[in-house]
């Protein structure tokens, strides 16, 4: 029984690395197709979601079926109802990815931000793609050297998401009402993927020590 209980735990681990990946994926997708008003791609993005949501589900079904038959404790205990939240927090990421296309989207054959902002959206974007594979590591190798990682990258979309929003409320910025909505949304979403993997850091650090780590950032 123990063997059996053991390859479930490591069931659950390969299926939050499954769904990382496609989280990954789909925000490189997203973030081309935001950048060059790629519409093809952006349907592909929000097509591919409902993928993540399925997988996220049947994850959680998988835990709660280990929860109600192992009753494990300790560690293991931690490991399942960790994987609960971790499972929502990519899913959460997941749609993040999907906004960013449905605005791609919206606003085709134009382009979604103002030219001022495009080199900020740019970075933002690559960052939360090395985001997302650090955290595929993360997941694959539990190794906390990863969560510094994800922590700096977070900063700095932080303070990214923060020059937006000086920019677009500054008396020199020259766009319309609508491209205020979409620079404000755009960023919102970067900003959120980011804190959703904060969030999967905190748990794999808990994982690790038994503690939280508040300095990480506010719990989801």
């Amino acid at each position: 029984m123990r063997d059996v209980f053991q390859q479930e735990l490591h069931e659950v681990q390969q299926r939050l690395v499954e769904i990382a990946e496609l989280v990954a994926e789909a925000m490189r997708k997203a973030t081309t197709a935001f950048q060059n008003s790629d519409i093809s791609l952006a349907e592909q993005v929000i097509e591919e979601d409902a993928r993540i949501d399925e997988l996220a589900l049947t994850l959680d079904e998988l835990a709660i079926q280990i929860l109600a038959r192992q009753q494990p404790v300790a560690r293991d205990l931690r490991v399942v109802v960790s994987a609960l939240r971790m499972s929502a927090s990519l899913e959460r990421m997941g749609d993040m990815a999907e906004h960013l296309a449905q605005l791609t989207r919206y606003r085709f054959p134009e382009k979604v931000i103002a030219k001022g902002l495009r080199t900020t959206f740019t970075e933002m974007g690559e960052i939360d793609i090395k985001i997302a594979e650090k955290l595929i590591k993360m997941l694959k190798t539990q190794q906390l050297k990863h969560v510094d990682t994800i922590r700096d990258l977070d900063d700095k979309i932080d303070a990214l998401h923060l020059s937006v929003f000086d920019k677009v409320l500054s008396d020199t910025w020259a766009g319309t009402n609508m491209d205020t909505v979409d620079a404000t949304l755009a960023s919102r979403y970067y900003e959120r993927f980011s804190d959703h993997a904060i969030s999967i850091a905190r748990k794999v650090m808990y994982l690790s020590t038994g503690e939280w780590a508040p300095e990480l950032g506010a719990e989801e």
